[in-house]
């Protein structure tokens, strides 16, 4: 049964069934994923003396992205906001809200449909809540780990909605 259900899950993702030009699914997804992280925490490491951080995470989210299993155009439009959101991380907590931005992105990449972007709720009420307990950037961890929690949760809302919409039609 559990062998069903798991089967059952995979098959309503519409980036499952593109045919790929190069690579295995799961790959480009894993690898594109550690990338698109990996790249987000250099950036949020780097300061003025530590530009090369800078070009690699930049290089690395961009690659993570362009990478992920979806329709080219959907991978392409998604690079340039997703490392803007990125650098604009740098100014602290108060810039929280920005993460709507990568769910949005991700929820393009990952062939949503329109229903599911009401998640974007959930990290813009966390953009609005944290800056009232974080203002400096020394309490920059502890925002970020609190928003990536909300972050994933959004993900997560965002699939169930797609999910439950799929089943619906």
């Amino acid at each position: 049964m559990a062998t069903r259900r798991f089967s059952l899950a995979r098959d309503w993702e519409p980036t499952r069934r593109l045919p790929l030009k190069w690579g295995r699914y799961a790959d480009r997804y894993i690898s594109g994923l550690v990338l698109i992280i990996a790249g987000a925490m250099h950036l949020q490491g780097a300061n003025n003396y530590t530009l090369i951080i800078l070009l690699i995470g930049t290089t690395s989210t961009v690659v993570g992205w362009s990478i992920m299993p979806a329709r080219g155009w959907r991978r392409m439009i998604v690079a340039l906001p997703a490392v803007s959101q990125i650098w604009i991380m740098l100014t602290g907590p108060m810039s929280m809200w920005t993460l709507v931005i990568p769910l949005l992105c991700w929820l393009i990449v990952r062939h949503r449909p329109l229903v599911s972007y009401l998640a974007l709720a959930l990290p813009l009420a966390n953009g609005i809540i944290l800056p009232r307990f974080f203002q400096e950037y020394s309490s920059m961890p502890q925002a970020l780990t609190i928003s990536a929690v909300v972050l994933i949760a959004a993900a997560w809302v965002a699939q169930m909605i797609a999910q439950s919409a799929a089943k619906r039609r």
